[in-house]
């Protein structure tokens, strides 16, 4: 197995669809271990599979990697020694390794047809036996092989496995043995010529010298199958030593079911449409299987990359938790710089988000109220809807929020708070706008929490958000007042 240092590891995502909270989750430990260990992370993209595989989804995947932070030290865009980088420009380095295993007779070629396999291994599966391929065409002669073929059959290539048990050290499991009973031959070339990912995956870990390959647990048994392979490549002179294996745990949705690239919760692009903080969804996808300490769940990225091990991964299913992940994101909010903060907003102050003309939007009303949105929101898209007040030349309506508030009296108590906050002083602070509106649910014989749901939806049109009284000082007396003025003509109507 490999030594420890230097470390090598690759990510090798294919370019399918929108990237999925697994898929990044494999991508932060790989980056985080080889930036713990000062090592290299080789950047792959799996891209043979021409009918699944888009630019788009390639483009994706870049544009991601930038979002979250992630470098990487060969690979696209930074080129390397092992170029190229891209599984689809490398199909003669594996037609080549192909031909070197069947010459060494580490492989052969196989004419079972599909129907046959299907035949025999449902007879398989009725006799209780395994029903993996049964090494029919392991034995052939050249006068068979020439009758296949004249028959017009077409031949995919096998990789030979051992005879014997396969027994491995998991850096996440631990040790682990598989049978030869149930690591049948496998296939890894098609009947076409095209390579399988059985075959370049392993001839690329080998060229490029990779060290640690962590992926994710569904890969685990085809494990045993790789090992085979190396063993067989070293044999030929095309790779050096096994790489270290580790199996990352699944990773759980609702229900207890392996979150699955279809269920709307695993895409990437949601939670960055949301806005949560790239730091803010690293934090939350490193503890899918992984500890900061016992009492510390918030942590930079320079913090999990200072502590990260793969040893320290846990084997059991992690479930993804949305609302653990949203308390995260919202901490790290807190966190930032009030003027990043301001910064990381801007594209949910603009259009399409912004329900505003961007002429009414005012640059000191956002800074001065920047501050207290900044301790009330979990992802960042909702900005938009706790400061649009400031900007909307009218509150929004929301009548599901003006009957809830205004029950009771609301033309005497918003009457009263009215007057005291014309007579207020609204150059001495928001404490004083809390008395005006205090004063004037006692008078009502309502507490200020009953008092000022009024008083709120007159002005922003929503019983909840910023802090209120805050909120009046930034509208300023003018405009609060009017749309006092506004809601007592609503009521009065």
């Amino acid at each position: 197995m490999a030594n420890a240092t230097p470390v090598r590891v690759r990510f090798c995502p294919s370019p399918t669809g929108n990237p999925h909270v697994g898929l990044i989750r494999t991508a932060l430990f790989n980056w985080a271990y080889a930036r713990h260990h000062k090592g290299t992370l080789v950047f792959r993209i799996e891209d043979t599979d021409a009918a699944r595989d888009s630019e788009e989804s390639y483009q994706q995947l870049l544009d991601s990697f930038h979002w979250l932070g992630f470098d990487w030290d060969e690979g696209p865009e930074v080129g390397g020694p092992h170029a190229p980088y891209r599984q689809s420009q490398r199909m003669d380095i594996y037609r080549d390794v192909a031909d070197k295993l069947l010459a060494a007779g580490h492989a052969y070629h196989c004419y079972c047809t599909t129907e046959e396999l299907d035949t025999r291994r449902d007879a398989a599966r009725k006799a209780g036996r395994p029903s993996g391929y049964d090494g029919t065409c392991r034995t052939l002669t050249d006068e068979q092989k020439a009758a296949y073929e004249a028959e017009g059959r077409t031949a995919i290539v096998r990789f030979r496995m051992p005879d014997g048990p396969i027994t491995f050290t998991d850096l996440v499991r631990g040790e682990l043995t598989f049978t030869p009973e149930n690591v049948p031959d496998y296939g890894i070339v098609r009947a076409n010529g095209a390579p399988l990912y059985t075959l370049v995956n392993p001839v690329d870990d080998a060229l490029m010298g990779i060290t640690h390959v962590l992926r994710g647990e569904d890969l685990l048994s085809s494990t045993p199958r790789q090992i085979a392979l190396y063993q067989a490549l070293i044999e030929l002179g095309v790779a050096k030593e096994i790489p270290a294996f580790g199996h990352l745990p699944y990773v759980m949705g609702e229900g207890n079911k392996k979150l699955s690239k279809r269920d709307p919760q695993a895409s990437l692009n949601l939670y960055r449409e949301r806005g949560f903080l790239p730091e803010g969804l690293l934090n939350y996808l490193a503890l899918l299987g992984w500890s900061f300490s016992a009492d510390q769940d918030i942590f930079s990225v320079s913090e999990l990359i200072e502590a990260f091990d793969i040893a320290d991964v846990n084997a059991n299913p992690a479930r993804f938790d949305l609302k653990k992940a949203e308390a995260i994101n919202a901490d790290h909010i807190r966190q930032l710089d009030v003027a990043d903060f301001i910064t990381a907003c801007e594209p949910w102050l603009k259009a399409p988000h912004a329900n505003w003309a961007p002429e009414d939007f005012d640059e000191a009303a956002w800074r001065a109220i920047a501050p207290h949105a900044q301790t009330r929101l979990t992802v960042l898209s909702e900005i938009t809807a706790n400061v649009d007040f400031l900007f909307l030349k009218e509150p929004v309506e929301d009548e599901a929020s003006w009957t809830k508030a205004m029950k009771g009296d609301p033309v005497a108590l918003l009457t009263t708070a009215r007057a005291k906050l014309d007579a207020a002083d609204w150059t001495s602070g928001p404490d004083f706008l809390k008395e005006a509106v205090l004063a004037a649910g006692e008078e009502h014989g309502l507490k200020l929490g009953k008092a000022q749901a009024p008083v709120r939806v007159a002005v922003t049109g929503r019983t909840v958000g910023l802090p209120l009284f805050e909120s009046l000082e930034v509208l300023g007396k003018e405009r609060t007042l009017q749309r006092i003025d506004a809601a007592l003509a609503k009521l009065a109507g």
